[in-house]
């Protein structure tokens, strides 16, 4: 086990040795990701970040990683409320306590005033950490299971709280007799003030003093006196001056007073220690828990920055497979730090995508001098290391083994030192990956067979190639060499890949086209370089028949190919287009039907109400009858009979697939879905389907439970306001939209002031947008922003009245308003 694996039993990737971690930069990855992380022990976990072959190890890393991606998602997301809502976490400024903690384990030592209070900090942010987590725990159980590390420590908090300050400072609540001593201190401070005053006025026109003042040396109050004049003045002097014109001299009438000044300090500072051995003590009884939770922390803040990162850079989270479903598949991948440069300039990368499986491991790379190929090599070695690090890799999709090695020979291996040149260096680096490559290596080669004889180095090329091919490992090699493309196109197991190039522009398009070997394009590249053109000739007269026409085969093959695919994609177009045209044809039919059957019903509906008026008549003739009770009881019985055999009727002529044509299909309720509720005026949204046809819905802030029965329609989504013609001279400007922005604000790590602000717009922006109940989540921690918010609410006319919030919605950490219509 490598000294910097994370867990113990995690095998490192022993063969990814310093050369090959070189090539591919895997340090700048990391330190790509350090950007992202907020804590000195989340750094600590991140340099211990190594890729390794343990499978189940990896998964359940990847796994808590898209749990956070999600996690940080919706906390983001303005729409999400209720139970297992996620709130932001905030690990930033969060102090470093491994100090502190290692301080806990000596018996006797007492931390400083700074280090406590820097704890109790922790342990406060921890905390919220832990309820935040702990009610999202629903829909991210690994994260809550996480959190759930790190202890209770309430009854803590509560104990300190209050005691120190955070400038270090004992408060003097800390104890009774601390506030004792320093009221005392400056009850004698104030003494020895206008003991020393007194003793001014009284020597003021004797001309022995330097300047009317009162000033400290030595920790006791002394006034300036001319050193000529010392013998004046009865005293004890505690200095002097730099030019030593004036001495500080303390009166020996304020001798005993700054005595008894020195005296009372000495005991303040004894009872503060006492104090600080007293918390250190009461820390040092969760010293465990408290190393538990910087750890749970730490692991947290590596966990968030892989999913920032994720975020940040569009990255998937890797599968992996193993035996005969082994294969590399690697979906729109792209370098990560080539992404980072480029977004200076606001460029973007260009993504590749490949595939190899059991039957093909073998992929050869062709194709233009500055085209991508040394890029493309790079890309996969660092999205494998990536995955097998557990980390989030850019990519659309990726899929791949657990390789036991990562053996790459890129860029220059030349040594002055050890007297290699650049050919030489290349063939003691390829000699130990031959020995060492078996069927679960990654083989990345790039420009093998170059920097010696094209065709010895061609020869030398294939039968590199076909060994690691015969050792079953997964190999990408580049090339400019004709042999390894023939070889390539000649080996059903091996695949022939280019690097685009652009015939008119003369320049490379850095996609890669799997399928067909590229052409080097030297000539051309450097003819768009500025090459003379006299050489150019003299070089194309050189090249030999079978090289022209090689080339020109190449070339054709590629422009066959790019028309293929413009075609494909014309198609494509007009396939989509004719897809579009379908629905919209679809919709304006059903619109249509749906105003035919509006009409008949309104017809219908017309019908019975006369029916009813004759049906009502008669009922009036017959109660004048002399049988009228039993007469009247007969006749609502048929009134209501034939009202019904009309309905169905009506619903089995009008509404049947053979009056429609066709039978119109129920729209499916799933989450997310926009229905009206029977009783219920406002539409409501479909939050979860919970079975056995019954939804769990939300109609502004009211939530219930529906079953299909109750549910009179699926409405379909709004796209956009409609808007409705006014009439003339009127005008209408809307109202400030109900958006989440006013239903909900996340206050933790203000400041009380700030706080105080903030909730005050917050709440005139939620009273012009008409929200009649919002959420203020202000954390648990010592109380201090709860309180701040609880003084604006009653302060506040808009407020009907405020209240903690369930725990599904944050508890003791968060205050529901309701406000006032």
């Amino acid at each position: 086990m490598s000294p910097g694996s994370p867990d113990a039993g995690w095998d490192t990737i022993e063969t990814v040795n310093f050369s090959s971690a070189e090539a591919l930069e895997w340090e700048q990855i990391r330190a790509l990701v350090a950007r992202y992380i907020s804590t000195h022990g989340g750094a600590s976990e991140l340099a211990m970040v190594e890729p390794r072959d343990d499978r189940a190890a990896l998964e359940s890393e990847l796994a808590e990683a898209a749990e956070a991606i999600a996690y940080l998602r919706a906390a983001a997301s303005p729409q999400q409320t209720g139970q297992g809502s996620a709130i932001r976490i905030n690990l930033n400024h969060l102090p470093d306590v491994t100090q502190s903690a290692q301080k806990l384990r000596i018996e006797g030592a007492a931390l400083e005033p700074r280090e406590i209070f820097d704890l109790i900090g922790f342990l406060d942010r921890a905390a919220d950490v832990k309820s935040f987590l702990s009610a999202a725990g629903e829909r991210f159980p690994l994260l809550a299971a996480r959190a759930a590390g790190i202890g209770d420590f309430r009854d803590l908090l509560g104990e300190i709280e209050g005691r120190i300050q955070a400038d270090g400072t004992v408060l003097d609540s800390a104890s009774p007799h601390l506030h004792r001593v320093r009221r005392e201190i400056e009850k004698q401070k104030k003494a020895i003030q206008e003991s020393l005053e007194r003793f001014l006025r009284a020597n003021r026109n004797e001309g022995v003093l330097q300047e009317e003042y009162v000033t400290i040396r030595n920790e006791r109050y002394v006034v300036p006196v001319l050193s000529g004049q010392r013998r004046r003045l009865p005293g004890v002097i505690h200095g002097a001056s730099s030019t030593g014109q004036t001495l500080f001299l303390e009166p020996l009438e304020t001798i005993d007073l700054n005595n008894e000044l020195v005296r009372l300090q000495e005991e303040e500072a004894r009872e503060v220690f006492r104090i600080l051995r007293e918390l250190t003590g009461r820390l040092r009884a969760y010293a465990d828990p408290i190393r538990d939770a910087a750890a749970v922390i730490a692991k947290l803040d590596l966990v968030f920055a892989k999913a920032r990162f994720a975020i940040d850079f569009d990255c998937a989270i890797p599968k992996f497979t193993s035996g005969a479903e082994r294969r590399l598949h690697l979906e729109n991948a792209r370098h990560p730090l080539l992404m980072d440069v480029l977004r200076r300039s606001k460029r973007e990368v260009i993504p590749f995508s490949l595939t190899l499986d059991a039957d093909c491991r073998t992929l050869l790379i062709s194709g233009p001098n500055t085209g991508g190929k040394t890029v493309t090599l790079k890309t996969v070695g660092v999205v494998c290391l990536m995955a097998q690090a557990g980390l989030p890799v850019p990519c659309a999709a990726a899929v791949m083994p657990v390789f036991e090695q990562v053996l790459a020979d890129i860029g220059d291996n030349q040594s002055i030192e050890q007297n290699l040149s650049t050919f030489s260096a290349h063939v003691s680096r390829l000699r130990e990956m031959a020995l060492d490559a078996t069927p679960d290596s990654l083989v990345l080669l790039d420009e093998i067979g170059s920097a010696t004889d094209p065709e010895e180095g061609g020869a030398l090329g294939v039968a590199l190639v076909d060994h690691f091919r015969a050792a079953g490992a997964f190999t990408l090699a580049s090339t400019h060499l004709t042999a390894l493309k023939i070889y390539g196109a000649n080996t059903k197991t091996v695949l022939n890949a280019s690097m685009g190039f652009d015939e008119q522009t003369l320049a490379p398009t850095y996609k890669l086209q799997v399928g067909l070997p590229g052409k080097s394009a030297g000539l051309a590249i450097a003819a768009r370089l500025g090459m003379p053109e006299d050489i150019l000739k003299r070089a194309r007269a050189n090249l030999s028949s079978q090289e022209v026409e090689l080339s020109e085969l190449i070339a054709n093959l590629h422009r066959r190919i790019e028309e293929a695919d413009r075609t494909q994609a014309a198609l494509d177009r007009e396939r989509n287009e004719l897809r579009v045209r379908e629905k919209r044809i679809a919709a304006e039919s059903a619109q249509r039907e749906a105003e035919k059957l509006r009409d008949l019903e309104a017809r219908f509906e017309e019908m019975q109400q006369r029916w009813q008026q004759r049906a009502d008549q008669t009922v009036e003739k017959i109660e004048q009858s002399a049988e009228r009770r039993k007469a009247v009881d007969h006749a609502f019985r048929e009134t209501a009979r034939v009202k019904r055999e009309m309905r169905e009727d009506f619903n089995s002529v009008v509404r049947s697939p053979e009056a429609g044509g066709e039978q119109k299909k129920t729209p499916r309720i799933e989450e997310g879905s926009r229905i009206r509720i029977k009783g219920i005026r406002e539409p409501a949204r479909v939050r979860r389907v919970l079975g056995d046809g019954r939804f769990e819905a939300e109609a502004g802030y009211m939530k219930m439970q529906v079953s299909a029965e109750d549910v009179e329609e699926v409405l379909p989504e709004i796209s956009g306001p409609q808007p409705s013609k006014l009439p003339k001279n009127v005008r209408f400007r809307p109202a400030p939209e109900l958006n989440p922005v006013v239903r909900e604000i996340n206050l933790i790590g203000d400041h009380a002031v700030e706080a105080a602000e903030r909730v005050e717009k917050f709440l005139d922006s939620a009273v012009m947008a008409t929200a009649a109940r919002v959420r203020i989540v202000h954390g648990h921690g010592m109380g201090v922003l709860k309180r701040t918010v609880e003084d604006v609410l009653r302060g506040n006319p808009h407020v009907e009245k405020f209240y903690p919030a369930p725990p599904y919605e944050g508890g003791a950490g968060a205050t529901i308003v309701e406000l006032k219509e």
